[in-house]
């Protein structure tokens, strides 16, 4: 499993997601769709779309799990070549090292020449918030911000739940993050109907986040932030975070690149005030983007080495 892994992350790393393949995800994102649909004709109040909630995320993984696994056995009694390029295939979509790459360098490009109105729009593609007046550091800031989260989300769970139980509970993983991303945010309409999904993900985020929390602190050692600044940002600031999972990449990146993140945010011309992660030893310019990327290199080196570790030490023991 471990070498499927290896070649997986190599895979993403060259290829990323090529457009001519249909990517998991959006036949994810269509289940996930017609799910609610389905829901939404026949619950009419809060405990209804609750229930709901719960049934759609239960029919959501269990579709996803035993549908990669099909695939897999079904490619392998083809032949056993073809199941492993199918586990492959798999295993690497749910990685997401290259595309995080692309997006922020997507926005530090334009930042590096000064064009601002391209790097907000470029921006605007990866982050929620409204980005039609945001500066140069507040663009910054949430290119940051999405580079430390997705981390987490795009790299170190599915790593985790790869060296678990392969492509089938990786990919399971992805449906759980797809659903949070779709029905998980607090808005009204989906305060009772993502419920459920909101908090799977919370759950299934929980141990991979704080391993990056650890790693990012390991590879703060010698960083312009330092490793004790680390240390204090994640056990002082990522409680304060809304999300009891984010706040750990986020603070660890901040004390790293000894840089403040938070403050407010606007949604839809609402304005959210989120809380400060560190505390600001440099402003913050561009250059922390392709910083914060060199961080999630090294993230991604070590949760892959802890991994492997792991791995080798619980089978050679059974």
């Amino acid at each position: 499993m471990s070498v499927l892994i290896l070649a997986a992350l190599l895979i993403d790393l060259l290829v990323g997601d090529p457009r001519c393949l249909p990517h998991p995800v959006v036949l994810m994102g269509s289940l996930i769709q017609k799910c609610e649909a389905l829901i939404r004709k026949t619950a009419t109040d809060a405990t209804a779309l609750r229930i709901g909630g719960v049934l759609l995320v239960i029919a959501v993984c269990t579709v996803t799990y035993f549908i990669t696994q099909g695939l897999i056995w079904l490619a392998g009694t083809v032949h056993p070549w073809l199941g492993l390029a199918v586990h492959l295939w798999l295993l690497s979509t749910t990685l997401a090292v290259k595309s995080l790459h692309q997006h922020a360098r997507a926005v530090a490009e334009p930042l590096a020449r000064g064009d601002i109105v391209t790097a907000r729009q470029k921006v605007s593609l990866i982050v929620g918030r409204d980005c039609e007046n945001l500066n140069e550091r507040e663009i910054t800031r949430a290119t940051v911000e999405t580079v430390a989260e997705n981390t987490v989300d795009g790299i170190v769970s599915p790593l985790f739940y790869a060296f678990i139980g392969g492509a089938p509970l990786a990919m399971t993983y992805k449906a759980i993050n797809t659903m949070d991303s779709m029905i998980g945010h607090r808005h009204q309409d989906y305060l009772y109907l993502g419920w459920a999904a909101a908090r799977l993900d919370d759950l299934a985020n929980y141990l991979p986040a704080r391993l990056a929390g650890v790693f990012y602190s390991f590879l703060s050692i010698g960083s312009p932030g330092g490793f004790t600044s680390t240390v204090r940002a994640v056990l002082r600031d990522a409680p304060a975070h809304p999300s009891p999972n984010s706040g750990i990449p986020e603070a660890a990146v901040a004390g790293a690149l000894g840089i403040q993140l938070g403050g407010t945010n606007y949604y839809r011309g609402e304005a959210s005030h989120r809380p400060f992660m560190g505390k600001e030893k440099y402003p913050l310019t561009y250059r922390h983007i392709q910083q914060a990327l060199h961080l999630t290199y090294g993230v991604t080196a070590l949760t892959v080495l802890a991994g492997v570790l792991v791995r080798f030490v619980l089978e050679s023991r059974f």
